[in-house]
């Protein structure tokens, strides 16, 4: 997998929850509550991608800092860069939505998601590290799009790893999160047990309880 950028030290809060176990899952996963009638864009400007970027360690700080500054003298450009990344997000949960259903994948999605994989490519080189060699994206200081390339890259590693017959979908109905199920026994049923778990748990112990 492309190696992500080392991390600075943190000055900001996550604002994301990452418990997808791979980038481009965390990232479709940037629109909540997607099954609902009223799904919740967390992508709303530009900063909220870079920021995105940071909490996964695309981006270092210092980055972040460069694109935040970038998309304030550029919006019309940062603006395009938010719509090309959800563009991608969408096409991405299509192909794995389809994947964890079971159901064929659309020719569309798949297009997309090889458009973005190409592009990305372009942006890839091989580095030596430590004795062995890693696919590193280069630093473009003043390409918005950068964000995505990573993304795009994960997306298609994944797709094409024996580890995509792990990928769920949380089974909590207000949910429907996309993870990748890292568990010895495969049997993850949802994206956190700390949330939709222990949320399915208490109305299963009150269903239980009502009944008796």
């Amino acid at each position: 997998m492309a190696k992500r950028q080392k991390k600075a030290a943190r000055r900001r809060e996550p604002r994301f929850e990452l418990v997808g176990g791979a980038l481009c899952l965390d990232f479709i996963n940037t629109l909540d509550d997607r099954s609902s009638g009223e799904p919740k864009e967390l992508l709303k400007h530009y900063v909220d991608l870079a920021r995105f970027g940071e909490d996964t360690g695309i981006l270092d700080a210092g980055r972040a800092d460069r694109l935040f500054a970038l998309s304030m003298r550029s919006p019309e450009e940062a603006a395009q860069a938010l719509k090309a990344a959800i563009q991608l997000r969408e096409a991405i949960f299509q192909v794995f939505w389809s994947v964890v259903r079971k159901k064929p994948v659309a020719a569309g999605p798949m297009i997309t998601l090889n458009e973005y994989v190409q592009d990305a490519g372009q942006h890839v080189k091989l580095v030596p590290e430590n004795g062995h060699f890693e696919w590193q994206f280069e630093d473009s200081l003043n390409k918005l799009e950068q964000v995505v390339w990573p993304i795009a890259r994960s997306a298609a590693e994944l797709l094409a790893s024996p580890q995509l017959r792990y990928v769920r979908a949380c089974e909590s109905p207000t949910c429907q999160w996309l993870f990748l199920d890292k568990s010895k026994p495969h049997a993850r049923r949802w994206c956190d047990m700390k949330q939709c778990g222990n949320r399915a748990k208490s109305r299963a112990f009150w269903k239980r309880k009502k009944k008796g």
